[in-house]
């Protein structure tokens, strides 16, 4: 935030609190408006009411005059921090829900600091050593000590430090890493022995003091070091060392450097709890630049210890499931532990007894993986409320809970979610849940209650042919197919899937195949339509693919009012599409997909498909407007079926009859 002569702020936490002008640091005033300046940053842009502001500054022993005392710490900050405003403050601003601190990220020293390490993170991983040593370097070079400094010991302030210092060690052990993976082992034994020293209980960081030791040439110090860490592990807790680390010890034993030669990059600290691995890779995921984006906005906000919700929705086969893998792999490396359920069915795969809602599955989910969290043995269902266990137990460290199709759930878990979201309050926890169709009744309580938190809405749709083309090249593939893939799969990511993995010939163009899949499904989809639905659909499919009420209205055994409530159906059951006119987004039409009238068209026999085209020659027949060569190709399309004209050339006036008698 720029000040009056237009030099920047630097608010820094990483330390005592400090905001810097230039190089020239602000008078901040008394120890207490150091503290709620602290308070308001911690927030991120958030607001914080007055009464959280009296009970964190004074933790429970406000004085009578706490409000007012507090006015006058804002007012002396404004002018601190604002000094050049012309009314009201834009930097420390006002409403009815409290005081909020609004500065760019950019003018944060944790802000800077996240971003620093990431980018040698990527680094690292991309084998660029040195952009990775420097960004490592900078990022640590914003400690100037404790953080939050003076207000480190607020109950407020708990959570973010404990985050911010998980955050250094990460940062410290990736910065070892890369001085082990340059060979400078002066520098990487002596940083990982303060490692092991400021946390003596985390594996990780002896790991990275063995290793450096054994890379210095001194196996025999990375062996005792192992046994060192080995008895303090014994003493303290009670355990073993990890099946890893004690690979690691017998690779020191055996000199074996197939295990020691390449070190491996650390992402940020795992949690033993960590639920779901990272998902293994797929396809390239193109077209939800958008959609990524603000799921990695999601993670980082679990990461500060916010409470998030978001909902993934799109139609059958639109990539939900895909979009939620890539969510999964990227918690995993940002070091968040994912935890996965089903709205509708259960996980193994059982049939006959009704599914668990969602809210005691994640209780579950969370218990398997963190037996001593509940009560070992009990079933969830007795439990007086599993709502208020499971928001406790989400409380505990930061995670990402994952509920697919979220739209099969049973009626009572939409209200166990809208109470669990109630509760879910400053809780280090996202919750993205995905269904098919946001507008079924079921769910709009939910989805309301999520509406007026916040909530990230994304809704997933049909890919572009520009999107195509680049799955087909990150493929290895010609895109010259592109436009015509797009087509044949409407967009869709699932049928574009399954159709890539037709031999190239057989995706487009006359030796087209459907794929069994995309059979498969469309014949499930036709056998829960009534009959009436399947005949418009099949007259539709031999017609050309595009719907013609009018035409059908004018079949015989069709009624012209039902009509309308037969297509909805069809459009529910994703078989017809609406196809908006580019020059006027209000007009359109509907049509079969490519393959879904494919199917169609393989359904019916010689025979069957005469009958229809004589059918639709019939209603043709005398339309105004009709195009004759339409008329004429359902003509010869019937066959030996085609309807006789209705209008016949008059036949010539019969000879008079001969009766056998002559005129006398």
């Amino acid at each position: 935030m720029d000040t009056c002569d237009g030099t920047p702020l630097w608010y820094s936490l990483l330390g005592p609190v400090e905001v810097l002008r230039g190089a020239d640091p602000l008078d901040l005033g008394p120890r207490q408006r150091r503290i709620l300046l602290t308070r308001l940053l911690i927030q991120d842009g958030h607001p914080v009411s007055l009464g959280e502001i009296c009970h964190d500054l004074w933790e429970g022993d406000q004085p009578t005059a706490a409000a007012s005392s507090v006015r006058a710490h804002i007012s002396r900050l404004r002018s601190a921090l604002d000094p050049g405003r012309q009314g009201r403050s834009s930097v420390l601003v006002s409403s009815r829900a409290g005081y909020a601190l609004r500065i760019p990220g950019q003018a944060r020293d944790t802000a800077v600091f996240e971003e620093s390490v990431l980018t040698a993170r990527t680094a690292l991983h991309e084998g660029h050593l040195d952009r990775a040593r420097r960004r490592i370097d900078r990022a640590l070079g914003l400690w100037r000590g404790p953080a939050l400094g003076e207000a480190a010991d607020h109950a407020f302030a708990l959570r973010e430090r404990t985050r911010l210092d998980a955050a250094r060690q990460d940062a410290r052990e990736l910065q070892v890493t890369i001085l082990i993976k340059q060979a400078d082992t002066n520098q990487a034994v002596p940083a990982a022995m303060r490692l092991t020293a400021d946390a003596p209980l985390r594996e990780t960081s002896w790991a990275l003091l063995m290793r450096a030791l054994y890379a210095a040439g001194r196996p025999v110090e990375s062996l005792r070091q192992y046994e060192r860490f080995r008895a303090m592990l014994a003493r303290e807790l009670g355990l073993d060392p990890s099946p890893g680390l004690r690979d690691l010890h017998t690779a020191v034993l055996r000199h074996d450097t197939g295990v020691l030669g390449p070190v491996p990059a650390p992402g940020p600290h795992r949690p033993a709890t960590a639920l779901l691995s990272p998902a293994p890779a797929g396809p390239p995921l193109v077209g939800r630049a958008e959609e990524i984006s603000q799921l990695d906005g999601l993670l980082r906000a679990v990461a500060a210890g916010e409470t998030r919700w978001a909902v993934i929705s799109g139609e059958a086969g639109a990539g939900k499931t895909r979009l939620l893998d890539e969510l999964t792999a990227r918690a995993a490396e940002a070091g968040l532990p994912v935890v996965r359920v089903r709205g509708g069915r259960s996980d193994a795969g059982g049939q006959g007894a009704a599914a668990p809602c969602p809210v005691v599955r994640l209780l579950e989910a969370l218990e398997r993986r963190e037996p001593g969290a509940g009560r070992p043995g009990e079933e969830a269902t007795a439990r007086p409320d599993p709502v208020e266990a499971l928001a406790r137990a989400l409380g505990r460290a930061p995670v990402v809970c994952r509920l697919d199709d979220l739209d099969e759930a049973a009626p009572e878990s939409y209200a166990r979610l809208r109470r669990l979201a109630g509760l879910l309050r400053d809780t280090p926890v996202a919750v993205v849940c995905a269904l098919r169709d946001t507008a079924i009744p079921q769910v709009s309580g939910l989805l309301a209650d999520l509406a007026r938190r916040g909530t990230t809405w994304l809704h997933l749709e049909p890919l572009a042919a520009d999107d195509v083309a680049r799955l087909l090249t990150a493929r290895g593939e010609d895109p010259v197919e592109a436009e015509a893939l797009h087509r044949r799969s409407a967009g869709n990511p699932f049928v574009l899937t399954e159709l890539l993995k037709l031999a190239p010939g057989r995706r487009t163009g006359p030796g087209a195949r459907v794929p069994a899949a995309v059979g498969t499904i469309v014949h499930d989809r036709l056998a829960g339509l009534s009959a009436e639905v399947r005949s418009v659909l099949t007259h539709t499919a031999v017609d050309g693919g595009r719907l013609d009420l009018g035409l059908l209205a004018g079949v015989r055994g069709m009624a012209a009012d039902r009509l309308p409530a037969l297509v909805d159906n069809a459009v529910t059951a994703g078989l017809l599409v609406w196809h908006p006119d580019p020059s006027d987004p209000l007009a359109g039409h509907y049509r079969l997909p490519e393959l879904v009238l494919e199917v169609l068209l393989g359904t019916l026999t010689a025979s069957g498909r005469q009958l229809l085209h004589a059918a639709l020659a019939r209603s043709l027949t005398g339309r105004d407007g009709i195009d004759p060569a339409r008329l004429a190709g359902h003509l010869r399309a019937a066959g030996p079926l085609a309807p006789v004209p209705s209008t016949v050339p008059a036949a010539p006036p019969a000879p008079p009859r001969d009766t056998g008698r002559s005129e006398h």
